[in-house]
């Protein structure tokens, strides 16, 4: 891909919720680039380019997550870009690089219908998956980059299974 078109993949699209339309119905995501600038940014970039559009859910824990984004749908792939963890603190701090000290209060908490970035071990390994809570999961504050809540369709959430369809992602 030339410069030209890297740019453009990460240009802001208008609006600032995504709309995630599944097999089951529409998610509507609030997205916050305001508490994670650098995560909010490489998930606008795959959104205008449609790399999500036909994806599935490739994971799914009823009470605790559903997870896509994998092009290869079975939990190992991604986009080929990797970004830094950042948790931004409720104090107005950044940690970026590395999981946030015990003293951050996370300014985006894993609260029901948080979306987030998924990775591995390596803490700036993220890429294009990411998961929706189904229910609190407070254990993986200060671990996971959150960047935004779902604001509509938390009871399509709660039916996703595993390899429902992501038809579509757009922004409103």
């Amino acid at each position: 891909m030339n410069e030209e078109a890297t740019a453009n993949q990460n240009q802001p699209v208008s609006g600032d919720s995504a709309v995630i339309e599944t097999s089951k119905g529409t998610i509507t995501v609030k997205l916050r680039p305001d508490a994670a600038p650098k995560t909010v940014q490489n998930f606008l970039g795959l959104v205008n380019k449609k790399f999500y559009d036909g994806l599935t859910f490739h994971r799914v824990e009823p009470g605790f997550v559903i997870q896509g984004g994998d092009p290869k749908g079975d939990g190992t792939g991604g986009s080929g870009v990797s970004i830094p963890l950042e948790i931004k603190c409720k104090d107005g701090t950044m940690t970026e690089g590395g999981v946030a000290p015990s003293s951050c209060e996370p300014l985006l908490k894993h609260a029901d219908g948080a979306i987030a970035m998924a990775r591995t071990n390596d803490p700036n390994s993220a890429t294009s998956q990411f998961y929706i809570t189904n229910g609190a999961q407070a254990f993986l504050d200060r671990n996971y980059a959150v960047f935004g809540y779902v604001t509509e369709g938390m009871d399509v959430v709660r039916t996703i299974q595993k390899g429902d369809i992501m038809k579509s992602v757009h922004m409103k």
